[in-house]
């Protein structure tokens, strides 16, 4: 009977011991292994070619397979991969293209984005390749706490060899790079892509959560051209089909990117439907002498014939002179202050509106780390009212409104030790 009792004595104990070991593998396997936040700021730099996977070192002019596409990649800055501290939290994915004198302009509004945001964002920055190291030492001498919240990744410009001169020049220099990020970032899920004349006047976090209202049917969202069709340009002088009444603005524009890479798309060329690197081409074959904005144009040209794929949404998300300089006509922006701040026409570098400008330089010249009330809003509040003998002056209050729930914000994180 002894004998019998030690055999299920240690039948029961190797049975805990089993079970143990089942719940420390399933534990370790749960734990984070890579994550974005509470990466060491002293973590190697790398600056690689090819990283991808994708084939990189073909450059534009170039074609191959699959794994060898017409683009170029460089790896600027990632997260600590071995770093203990890390977790895993979603991460935003935003994109600008900056060629010529545009090295200022798009710091100082991936500044106003790393100013606000919440949850960490990793930039996409496609950029002359002369631009590359001057990106990296601009975005790796902003203060500790701030590089925290960010990761980035700089790319070369690169174009299918297919009319690879006429993309270029299309519009402004490299603009029409943002329509191949589909095709370029194809491990990216979803991106919010932004002209570089944006400044973000709230964190980007709230435009992200616009993904979240997309119905099935939806693969991108942007803001009307205009408000006030007296006053629009494409209802009045286009020479090619545009989305709804006054068109699209597309300086501001989230894009699911999934969904663009699997869609089949109405078009006025051809009965059969087509992806989207075979549209874009047929549609410039067809409309590039119809076309004055470049790639806005194109999308105009894509979402009439596919409007129910595009999420509009209001204009002070997308904020541009035409909505004041003939007198107030942003009903969303008067009700609840100017989100997203869009200083297109050079307004930022002259003094046509210096009301766009003032906003501009405040945040061009604020130190991270200072007070936000005393360094930034509280001398813009100045500036602003040496501004009202122009329209979009006598609505400065509209320039402030979110800005200052936006600076009280960090001050509350700061008082609670966040």
């Amino acid at each position: 009977m002894r004998r019998y009792l030690r055999v299920l004595l240690g039948c029961i104990l190797f049975g805990l011991c089993s079970i143990l070991y089942v719940f420390s593998q399933l534990a370790a396997s749960l734990e984070p292994h890579d994550g974005w936040m509470g990466r060491k700021p002293q973590q190697r730099t790398a600056f690689l070619r090819g990283e991808s996977g994708h084939g990189a070192g073909k450059g534009a002019g170039k074609t191959g397979l699959e794994d060898q596409h017409w683009y170029n990649r460089y790896i600027m800055r990632k997260p600590d991969a071995s770093d203990p501290s890390n977790t895993p939290v979603e991460t935003m994915h935003l994109a600008v293209v900056a060629c010529g004198e545009r090295l200022e302009e798009t710091v100082t509004m991936l500044k106003s984005v790393v100013l606000f945001n919440i949850k960490p964002i990793q930039f996409h920055i496609f950029a002359e390749d002369n631009l590359h190291v001057k990106f990296k030492d601009m975005l790796d001498s902003w203060s500790e706490s701030y590089r925290l919240k960010f990761s980035y990744t700089v790319y070369s410009i690169t174009f299918p060899s297919e009319n690879a001169a006429e993309w270029k020049k299309l519009f402004k220099p490299c603009a029409s790079q943002r329509l191949f990020l589909p095709i370029i970032l194809k491990d990216v899920d979803s991106l919010l892509y932004v002209d570089t004349d944006i400044l973000f006047l709230q964190p980007v976090d709230e435009m992200w959560s616009f993904f979240r209202e997309f119905n099935s049917t939806q693969i991108a969202a942007v803001a009307p051209e205009h408000e006030e069709p007296s006053i629009g340009w494409y209802n009045r002088f286009a020479r090619h089909p545009f989305y709804g009444k006054t068109g699209i603005n597309s300086g501001v524009m989230l894009m699911n990117m999934t969904r663009i890479r699997k869609k089949y798309f109405k078009n006025d060329m051809t009965t059969a439907q087509l992806q989207w690197e075979e549209l874009l081409m047929s549609s410039l074959k067809k409309y590039k002498l119809n076309i004055t904005w470049g790639d806005q144009d194109l999308l105009n040209i894509i979402f009439h014939y596919n409007p129910e794929s595009l999420f509009v949404f209001p204009c002070h998300w997308n904020y541009r002179p035409d909505h004041c300089i003939y007198g107030s006509n942003c009903k969303s922006a008067e009700e609840g202050g100017i989100f997203i701040l869009h200083g297109n026409r050079g307004v930022y570098h002259d003094h046509k509106q210096p009301a766009f400008k003032a906003i501009y330089q405040a945040i061009q010249q604020y130190t991270f780390g200072d007070d936000p009330v005393h360094s930034l809003l509280y001398p813009l509040e100045q500036d602003l009212q040496k501004t009202t003998h122009t329209y979009c002056g006598k609505v400065q209050h509209l320039f402030t409104k979110q800005l200052q729930k936006s600076i009280a914000m960090i001050q509350d994180k700061v008082s609670r030790g966040r």
